[in-house]
C-alpha cells in the first residue's frame, strides 16, 4: 500500500508524503511548490495533511519517517497559494503543538505570505488570555511578517501591535518584550513613547530586549556611542555600590573603580544577538522545562 492510500491523499497532494525533509528557513528558500501543481482546489487536502502533525510524525523512525515531514510541505504550499481558508485552522497548531519547532517558526512565515487578511484572527488570537504566552507570542511575529509586506501591511501590524503593547499591565513581561521586539522589526519609531511607557513600569522582560537605551539604539534613536556611555554610567554605578557594600561589611575592595572603556566593555567585546535568536533561546529553555515537568 503506498502512502497515498495508506493516509487517503490525491494528487498533487500525496506528492508531499515523499518528499522527506524541508529544506530552506525562509520563504523565498522554499522550493516554489505551485510548479508542482497545486491549486486552490487542493487547500481542503492541504489544510487535512497540515493539521496530521501528531497522526504522521514517528519519534522513533525520526529520519526514516519521510511522511512526518509532509505537514510541514503542506502548510509552505498553503502560503504560496495564499489560502484565506487556512488562517483560521493553523492558529489550532500554534496551541495544540506549541513545543513544535516547525511550527512556531514556520507558521509566521506562512502568514508572512497569507498576507493582512490574516491580520483580524491573529489580532483575536493575541488578544485572548486563555491561549498561553508563547502560542499568543508567535502570533505577535505573524503579524510583524505580515507588516514586512508593504507599507500598507506595516501601518496595520504597527497598529495591531502598539494596541496589544498598550495593555503592558495586563500581560506577561515576555509577551510584551516580544511586542517590543516585533516593532523594531518593522522600525516602529513611532511607537517610542509607548515603549517608554512599558520599561518606565517596568513591564518588559530585560533579557530579551535589553534595556530602553537599548530599544532606542535599535530603532536609530540613540547612537551607538551614547548607548556605550549609557553603559559606561550603569557599570560605574554598579561597581560603587559594590564598593559601598564591601566598605559597610568591613571587607577590602577588589581595587580602584574601573571605568568601563570601548577596550574592555563586555558589550562591545559580544557579538550582539538579535531579539528573535533570544526569543528562540528562551523558548527552547521554556521546552526543556516542560519537558522535565511531565517526566515528574
Amino acid at each position: 500500500m503506498t502512502d497515498a492510500e495508506k493516509y487517503n491523499y490525491s494528487a498533487p497532494v500525496a506528492q508531499l508524503l515523499m518528499l522527506g525533509e524541508p529544506e530552506g528557513g525562509e520563504p523565498k528558500e522554499w522550493r516554489n511548490y505551485l510548479e508542482l501543481g497545486f491549486t486552490a482546489e487542493d487547500v481542503p487536502e492541504l489544510l487535512r495533511l497540515s493539521l496530521a502533525v501528531d497522526e504522521l510524525w514517528d519519534e522513533e523512525a525520526e529520519a526514516e519517517n519521510v511522511e512526518g515531514y509532509a505537514p510541514y510541505h503542506a502548510w509552505r504550499v498553503l502560503g504560496q497559494l495564499r489560502a484565506e481558508a487556512a488562517i483560521e485552522p493553523l492558529l489550532t497548531l500554534f496551541k495544540l503543538q506549541s513545543d513544535n519547532e516547525w511550527v512556531m517558526e514556520e507558521l509566521p512565515e506562512v502568514y508572512g505570505l497569507i498576507g493582512p487578511v490574516a491580520l483580524p484572527a491573529l489580532t483575536a488570537f493575541m488578544s485572548d488570555h486563555s491561549n498561553d504566552e508563547w502560542p499568543r507570542i508567535h502570533a505577535s511575529i505573524s503579524v510583524e511578517k505580515i507588516g514586512q509586506g508593504s507599507p500598507e501591511a506595516r501601518s496595520l501590524a504597527i497598529d495591531i501591535l502598539s494596541k496589544q503593547l498598550e495593555a503592558f499591565h495586563e500581560t506577561e513581561y515576555e509577551f510584551n518584550a516580544s511586542l517590543i521586539s516585533n516593532l523594531i522589526e518593522l522600525d516602529a519609531k513611532e511607537a517610542a513613547p509607548l515603549i517608554e511607557r512599558a520599561f518606565a513600569a517596568e513591564a518588559v522582560e530585560l533579557d530579551v530586549v535589553g534595556e530602553w537605551e537599548d530599544v532606542q539604539e535599535a530603532l536609530g534613536l540613540l547612537s551607538p556611542e551614547e548607548l556605550e556611555e549609557f553603559h559606561q554610567r550603569r557599570e560605574a554605578e554598579r561597581r560603587q555600590r559594590v564598593e559601598a557594600f564591601d566598605r559597610a561589611m568591613g571587607r577590602e575592595t577588589a581595587g580602584p573603580l574601573n571605568i568601563a572603556t570601548p577596550s574592555n566593555t563586555y558589550w562591545r567585546q559580544t557579538p550582539r544577538v538579535s531579539v528573535g535568536k533570544k526569543m528562540k533561546q528562551k523558548r527552547k529553555i521554556a521546552k526543556q522545562a516542560r519537558k522535565k515537568n511531565r517526566k515528574r
